[in-house]
């Protein structure tokens, strides 16, 4: 899932006071349970079909299910029913898969449902399968087709069949996806898979009602109508300031976990087991696009968690990698876990200077320190990237040294000279994307002088997130940096970035294409977790690191602060989390 490299910072004086006021002007309003969080960009949309970049599908998640989720607090990930009655029964040749789907839940109550005279009707099969569908739909493009794309028998020739009619039929029955009666959708696949249990917990699967979707037409990703949990307030939200959401009324009856580990216990995560979800009446979330403003609303109370911003991080972390004594004397805690990430600079190789001249990409991949680029904008808090894989799942090799991330500036240089532009002699600027915010601007400035040493210029060009997301769509620039936090836990999910079949508009922005590569993916696929499949995704990194189509970056340690009445947070990239946080309503009267 597409994510910010960093958090960011700093924001003139006038803006930290308005901030801190507008985080409590409500609250007179608000129920004793609500609770406050920030989110670092503007919201793009509450479609789940578009929803490509983590914060989106977050907000996604309030509102809408899949089929399946993730066990809160067991370790490992262990995927769970959510919309399904049970875990799905596979076949024996593993090509078949049948879900059975829970009776009783309610799609929230919206004038779009007319027969029910705008009361949420029952969710069916049949919503599963127009869902599934309209993932693939030609006119909605959505970036999340990749999960089911060459996945399910016929769907492919469905969508094909659409863009050349230029209508789309969803009466049109396909192979892959059969509703067996009311309440069991069977799938089909191609070919076994190994991941696509892991795609039906994922917010481009969430499930979708086609009357809503008919109803508000391009309207649709401010108007979420799912089965899920919360329910926006449409009337308080704005997607670039401030999102709202409050209890669902005909949310079915799901519980807070009862089985954790021995460390949830003593911390109180398992406090509420048994307990109805929500945890929480109403949850804000503000959106804070500068580190410094989240910071001092955290400080003052107005927020219940965050993550720290650059900037501040001396203030809240000593150099025993612990809180600082003035955070521990307020009773804040700290929750600390690696990452299933990577932070990259993307080269687009649909670009004609950049995308056809490997050598220029390595040059420029060498010419980047990583060690002060990780002192500087991650306080040391991170591990130098080889290749995609991050530590914690197989394919990930501790002693690989990618030749290309191994800064060496005279190396670079003769890179460079073989590339054509010795000295940079005849290389125009490259145009390089970022996003508006300082730290932003900061990285921007510690390339352009790595760059600069090698001969080679940077045109900035910076944008809003929304913005910058379109661009990235549309193949425009020719660098920008980014994040990609796991889907799953499975390599694939990082591997599948560069599969040639999901280009722009889909997950493969550097539009990187190698047969090679795609010919051992797709080998990949057919197999289980194996040593088998791992050595084939050991041989892909190294494609990857030869071809360099990313600078690989970063794999990041994640900290969060959490107020002492803040109960229930676990750090993961389960998009439904927040059902299970809240607050100690007492307790946070009494600090």
């Amino acid at each position: 899932m597409k994510t910010q490299r960093n958090h960011c910072m700093v924001a003139a004086g006038f803006i930290l006071i308005f901030s801190v006021i507008s985080c409590t002007s409500s609250s007179q309003k608000d129920p004793p349970n609500t609770l406050r969080l920030p989110t670092p960009e503007k919201i793009k949309g509450l479609d789940p079909a578009q929803a490509d970049d983590k914060y989106s599908g977050e907000q996604v998640g309030m509102a809408y299910e899949g089929l399946l989720q993730y066990h809160y607090l067991k370790r490992p990930l262990e995927l769970i029913p959510n919309l399904a009655e049970s875990m799905p029964i596979i076949s024996k040749d593993r090509k078949t898969i049948t879900i059975k789907i829970k009776k009783g839940v309610l799609f929230q109550d919206d004038p779009s449902f007319k027969e029910t005279q705008g009361k949420g009707r029952e969710l069916i099969a049949n919503d599963v399968e127009y869902s599934f569908k309209r993932l693939a739909d030609p006119k909605l493009r959505s970036p999340g087709f990749w999960i089911f794309d060459g996945k399910i028998a016929g769907l492919k020739e469905w969508q094909k069949e659409a863009s050349d009619a230029g209508a789309t039929d969803y009466a049109k029955q396909i192979e892959g996806l059969r509703v067996m009666d009311r309440y069991t959708i069977q799938i089909q696949l191609k070919e076994p898979s190994a991941q696509f249990l892991y795609y039906l917990a994922m917010p481009f699967a969430y499930i979708v009602a086609r009357e809503v979707v008919e109803t508000y037409g391009q309207d649709f990703i401010r108007h979420p109508v799912g089965t899920g949990p919360f329910k926006l307030v449409t009337e308080e939200t704005n997607l670039s300031s401030k999102l709202v959401w409050v209890k669902n009324p005909t949310f079915r009856k799901e519980f807070y976990p009862e089985e954790g580990t021995p460390a949830d216990r003593k911390d109180g995560a398992l406090d509420d087991a048994g307990q109805p979800l929500p945890r929480s009446d109403k949850i804000v979330f503000q959106v804070f696009t500068e580190g410094q403003p989240k910071w001092l609303n955290f400080l003052a109370g107005n927020l219940d968690w965050t993550t720290i911003p650059k900037d501040s991080y001396d203030q809240a972390i000593g150099a025993d990698q612990e809180l600082t004594p003035e955070l521990k004397q307020k009773h804040i805690k700290i929750i600390k876990e690696a990452m299933l990430d990577i932070t990259h600079e993307t080269f687009n190789l649909a670009d004609p200077i950049i995308g056809k001249n490997k050598l220029l990409r390595q040059a420029l991949s060498m010419a980047v320190n990583p060690e002060p680029f990780i002192r500087l904008f991650y306080n040391g808090l991170a591990l130098s990237a080889q290749g995609p894989i991050p530590p914690g799942i197989a394919g990930y090799e501790a002693e690989f040294k990618n030749p290309y991330r191994q800064y060496n500036l005279e190396k670079a240089k003769e890179l460079l000279a073989k590339a054509g532009y010795p000295g940079g002699k005849g290389l125009p600027p490259l145009e390089y994307n970022t996003l508006t915010s300082s730290t932003y601007r900061q990285m921007s400035e510690y390339l352009t002088k790595s760059f600069t040493e090698l001969g080679v210029n940077l045109k900035i060009n910076t944008y809003t997130w929304p913005e910058f997301l379109a661009n990235i769509k549309n193949r425009r620039g020719q660098m920008w940096g980014y994040a990609w936090s796991a889907d799953y836990p499975d390599a694939e999910n990082f591997l599948q970035l560069f599969y040639s079949k999901n280009v722009s508009p889909g997950p493969n922005d550097s539009n990187y294409a190698n047969p090679e590569f795609d010919r051992l993916y797709e080998s990949s696929l057919k197999l289980q977790d194996s040593p088998k499949r791992t050595e084939i995704y050991k041989r892909m990194t190294r494609l990857l690191a030869e071809d360099c189509p990313w600078i690989f970056e970063v794999h990041r340690i994640n900290y969060e602060l959490i107020q002492p009445w803040t109960k229930n947070i676990r750090i993961n990239n389960e998009h439904t989390r927040f059902k299970y946080f809240r607050v100690d309503p007492a307790l946070k009267t009494a600090k």
